[in-house]
């Protein structure tokens, strides 16, 4: 099987560097060793999308109760005092930051 990508600058694919997608080892899947971004040439982290994302599966993530098994409720009161241990802040989002994630309110 083959993977087709297409790109408005076709050459941006060709480097004299090692190969960054290869066949995974489980059955159709695709590795990228490296950062992807999907509608910018710059990602930051591993994976980066600039517009919106439909998702037609599951989404899973460690906060999921999906991942978790022996879920059970706690002391409130206990819960409390440790919150109020906390350090609380406010911030602003740096200004560059806020212009890529288009985030009008800093």
């Amino acid at each position: 099987q083959k993977i087709s990508f297409q790109a408005s600058n076709p050459g941006q694919f060709e480097n004299d560097s090692d190969v960054l997608w290869q066949r995974g080892h489980v059955p159709e899947t695709i590795v990228c060793h490296g950062r992807v971004g999907i509608n910018t040439d710059a990602p930051d982290e591993a994976l980066v999308v600039c517009g919106n994302a439909k998702v037609m599966g599951r989404v899973m993530h460690p906060s999921d109760s999906r991942a978790k098994q022996n879920i059970r409720e706690v002391d409130t009161n206990e819960q409390l005092r440790r919150i109020t241990q906390m350090r609380l802040v406010e911030y602003d989002y740096k200004p560059e930051f806020a212009s890529v994630m288009g985030i009008k309110d800093t």
